[in-house]
């Protein structure tokens, strides 16, 4: 199955898993470093992925990955933010913003899980298979 990303998916208005980012989302993009609030990533997160089933999925892996903490540096491998990106710079392909937008780590998150699983459940599907996606 070809990939769809986010990008590609706001202008087709249309996905595979249910990932929707039209103008509410490029809103939320830009408004996300203010969202640090307790839950502020989760919300975000559930607003950018409209599809229940795959929410969950990718909450399962962020929560594992990170606890939801944008910020969270994992000191031995050098992985970064709510998917633990390795090298953590490849998160700058979705945005500038990437060290301190949990919108644009999302973004790059949910990209990755469908261009290498096919969608955030095929990437849960691996990660309790191996530990690691």
């Amino acid at each position: 199955m070809p990939s769809l990303t986010i990008k590609r998916v706001s202008a087709r208005k249309t996905a595979v898993t249910g990932v929707a980012v039209a103008a509410a989302a490029a809103g939320l993009m830009a408004l996300a470093p203010g969202a640090q609030a307790a839950g502020g990533s989760q919300a975000i997160a559930k607003k950018m992925i409209h599809n229940d089933a795959q929410y969950q999925c990718f909450s399962h892996i962020v929560e594992h990955e990170s606890g939801w903490d944008h910020t969270a540096t994992n000191p031995s491998s050098g992985s970064y933010g709510l998917v633990q990106a390795l090298p953590a710079s490849k998160m700058a392909s979705a945005g500038s913003d990437w060290k301190t937008n949990p919108a644009t780590q999302i973004k790059w998150g949910v990209d990755y899980m469908e261009d290498r699983y096919g969608s955030p459940c095929g990437a849960w599907s691996f990660w309790q298979n191996h530990h690691w996606y």
